[in-house]
């Protein structure tokens, strides 16, 4: 593997898995850091804020990592609503740390089937009333933005649904077809690179699920790792319609020149 300048490492499935960070992760992380690497941790995952996921590499996996190297689908959504629907009433399906972040940032929250835009990320307790409401409300004419359509998200019982199934359903009732935010969509790893303020020849895309992360750098011109620590396993190999940069079992296997 040749040596890189900045590393996007995903986190559900390629640093963590469930409240665990994965040791040979950890080791990888940590000799970023010695050899002075630019590196920012992504995620598709809208569940949590930069401050909860902060809080979780640094103080309960003892990652060396600071806020501002921590962007996320819900990040780049808000960004993308404050552009492009500044001036319009917003309902969320989302856990309350997305609501929360759509308020702060002085948007209008609207969870009524008058909303004109239906942001939509997992929501753990999504209830059909929450689904009758959105779908109502794309109905009337909203536009359909969506954080990320992951079918799965590794966790500690194993693979469990993620935003996807949720998407899906919104889109077969309303017959709208939605403004994808994050991973596989090259916009968020193009964002993150000028973040880090690198040339994309001098990037690698870390991550554990070929429908995500692997083809996001690559529809972004990006070098890619997949790692078989999370979603996609050995079985899937041979059915990529094109292969990562770089298979590897785990980042153990990684080091960093």
């Amino acid at each position: 593997m040749r040596p890189y300048q900045g590393y996007i490492i995903d986190l559900d499935g390629t640093t963590y898995v469930g409240q665990h960070c994965l040791p040979e992760a950890e080791d990888f992380i940590h000799q970023l850091k010695a050899a002075n690497r630019h590196y920012l941790f992504m995620t598709n995952n809208a569940t949590r804020s930069i401050e909860a996921i902060y809080d979780h590499l640094f103080h309960d996996l003892n990652l060396p990592v600071t806020p501002h190297q921590i962007y996320t689908s819900a990040t780049a959504a808000v960004e993308y609503l404050k552009q492009n629907h500044a001036d319009q009433r917003i309902m969320v399906i989302g856990e309350p740390s997305l609501k929360q972040a759509v308020e702060s940032s002085g948007l209008c929250l609207d969870q009524t089937r008058d909303a004109e835009v239906v942001l939509q990320a997992l929501q753990r307790d999504v209830t059909y009333s929450d689904l009758l409401t959105a779908t109502q409300a794309l109905l009337k004419g909203a536009d359909f933005v969506v954080t990320n359509q992951d079918q799965l998200i590794p966790t500690e019982e194993g693979p469990a649904p993620s935003s996807g199934p949720i998407t899906a359903f919104l889109e077969r009732a309303s017959q709208v077809k939605p403004h994808l935010i994050g991973k596989p969509s090259p916009s968020i790893i193009e964002a993150a690179i000028n973040k880090m303020g690198l040339t994309k020849d001098k990037v690698l895309v870390v991550g554990d699920n070929y429908e995500t992360d692997i083809q996001a750098g690559y529809l972004a011109g990006v070098d890619t790792l997949l790692v078989l620590t999370g979603v996609t396993d050995k079985t899937m190999i041979p059915h990529f319609t094109y292969q990562p940069t770089y298979i590897l079992d785990d980042l153990s296997q990684v080091v960093v020149q």
